[in-house]
């Protein structure tokens, strides 16, 4: 089944039925929207969707029967999101499941009263999200992309693949409200280990492609790629670019080794989804996002792709693949 298909029969096929038919007599329909910060095409799509559904199901809600659910993609374009957040809040759904800060900030603009869940958000308190994590306080509350600090283990990890580093570029979306903390969190592990950092801020696939080649064109460089929706939709691009100019990368997320990254770090990028089912389904028998703490992640995942670090001549330490939770043979 494309992956198209997949969502349109999870998130709206059912609607092309009378309601009448679907739901049981006397029932209430709810209404969810979804702003989602990959593309609907994107491979990673189809596990967010299927694991939001699912745990929706494991409480009590079928699509189709008792909850409809409207999706829109905002493939980290800012301009998608706020246009998808005003769609999304004039449908007045009884809640709206939003992932990453980009889709949250134009959301909460947008809307005071609906309620917010959102996952993939890096520091919600400091971007002003959020009143705290333990009682948020407003309309919005969710789970936490991780802590800044898991971004030094990135740097600490490419030093112990590729000893022999002396220079990181450090790629960020310059838009993204987490790449700064990122960026400083890295900053606190590079004078112990005598790695000099270059930050490369880029906001499309143009400036990529340049501030890479750019990079590239020193010796004893290694790459880092922090975690954004902009990087997310073009990842394809970043590890093609890795490989093409022969650099050793870390990634946030698994996606990234599995697409033929050196390595990745972070937390599970599904798992968030199903457990943001749990709070929607509170939220849609009546409780309130000011009552309900922020989560930070529980699983993290270190993948390591043997393939490619064949490929870049590297050979890597038996203690890290010892501690790899996935190796890519």
């Amino acid at each position: 089944m494309k992956r198209r298909e997949f969502i349109t029969l999870l998130g709206g096929a059912a609607a092309a039925r009378p309601l009448a038919a679907r739901a049981q007599p006397g029932e209430r329909v709810r209404r969810i929207g979804v702003l989602m910060n990959l593309a609907a095409d994107d491979p990673e799509a189809p596990a967010r969707v299927a694991a939001f559904a699912q745990g929706l199901g494991e409480l009590g809600w079928t699509i189709g029967r008792n909850v409809r659910i409207d999706y829109r993609w905002g493939a980290g374009d800012t301009e998608h999101f706020r246009r998808y957040a005003a769609e999304l809040v004039a449908l007045a759904p009884d809640v709206i499941l939003a992932s990453g800060a980009l889709a949250v900030r134009p959301l909460l603009q947008a809307t005071r009263t609906v309620s917010i869940v959102f996952v993939q958000v890096t520091d919600p308190v400091g971007l002003g999200l959020v009143a705290s994590l333990a009682r948020p306080g407003g309309n919005a509350t969710g789970f936490t992309l991780s802590e800044f600090g898991t971004s030094g283990k990135w740097l600490e990890l490419l030093k112990e693949i590729v000893p022999r580093v002396a220079r990181a570029g450090v790629l960020r979306d310059s838009s993204a409200p987490g790449g700064i903390g990122q960026f400083a969190a890295i900053q606190t592990v590079a004078p112990s280990i005598a790695v000099e950092l270059i930050p490369l801020n880029v906001r499309d696939a143009g400036e990529i492609e340049l501030a890479i080649a750019t990079f590239a064109h020193s010796s004893n460089g290694g790459l880092i790629v922090t975690a954004s929706a902009l990087a997310a939709v073009h990842r394809d691009l970043i590890v093609a670019l890795a490989a093409r100019h022969r650099l050793p990368a870390v990634y946030p997320f698994h996606y990234y080794a599995t697409s033929g990254g050196l390595i990745s770090y972070g937390p599970d990028t599904v798992d968030p989804y199903r457990r943001a089912a749990d709070y929607v389904d509170r939220i849609l028998k009546g409780e309130k996002p000011a009552d309900l703490p922020v989560q930070a992640p529980t699983k993290y995942e270190l993948v390591i792709n043997l393939k490619t670090a064949k490929a870049l001549g590297l050979t890597v330490p038996d203690s890290l693949l010892a501690r790899a939770d996935e190796v890519i043979e």
